[in-house]
């Protein structure tokens, strides 16, 4: 079947993107269809196989998005030596990150179950990749004596839960700014690890 005139892949393949995401996030994976996303973006359902080969491809590829443009952004974080400083720039970056993608934050958290074994596999190792990152700051601040945890890992899990879980209730018009959040935030974190 010939493209559409006008249709072009750099334009289209990122609408199909974007229908994807916003369905799955609204509806769940399970109850989208790949005739609701052509329906969203305006193409017949067949015209989508051009841009993703099955359903499953397309949900890893927003989750496999999601984590690399977070493991690149996590590079950027200014390296200073401090535990407690790294500790804070982690915290205000996973923040900053997250709340203005609350829809991949959904997808790539709650519809990790639908991903095949294989698919699953690798957005694990790139989420192992993320908290390993505050673990290691953990561990830092332990070394330090400036962090008191019972449990290293178990603490970032909670801290990352934490962290993600403004995307759940936050609203950029809300009555507060981000970086008042950020503020509070950052005193949570501190008081969790610190004595």
């Amino acid at each position: 079947m010939a493209r559409k005139q006008g249709s072009h892949s750099d334009i289209t393949g990122p609408r199909v993107r974007d229908a994807a995401l916003r369905l799955i996030a609204q509806h769940g994976y399970a109850a989208v269809s790949m005739r609701q996303i052509a329906g969203e973006v305006g193409m017949q359902a067949g015209a989508l196989y051009n841009y993703t080969p099955d359903k499953q491809t397309l949900l890893f590829d927003l989750m496999k998005d999601h984590m690399v443009a977070l493991l690149a952004a996590l590079k950027d974080l200014p390296s200073r030596t401090e535990a407690l400083a790294r500790l804070e720039d982690f915290t205000r970056f996973h923040i900053r990150f997250h709340v203005p993608r609350p829809d991949q934050v959904f997808v790539s958290y709650m519809e990790l179950r639908n991903l095949s074994p294989e698919n699953f596999a690798m957005i694990e190792a790139m989420r192992r990749r993320y908290e390993d990152a505050l673990e290691d700051i953990l561990r830092a601040g332990e070394a330090e004596g400036a962090f008191d945890m019972k449990d290293t890992r178990v603490t970032a899990m909670a801290l990352i839960a934490m962290l993600t879980g403004i995307s759940n209730w936050y609203r950029a018009d809300g009555r507060l700014e981000t970086e008042t959040i950020e503020t509070i935030y950052w005193d949570l974190v501190r008081k969790a690890v610190t004595t």
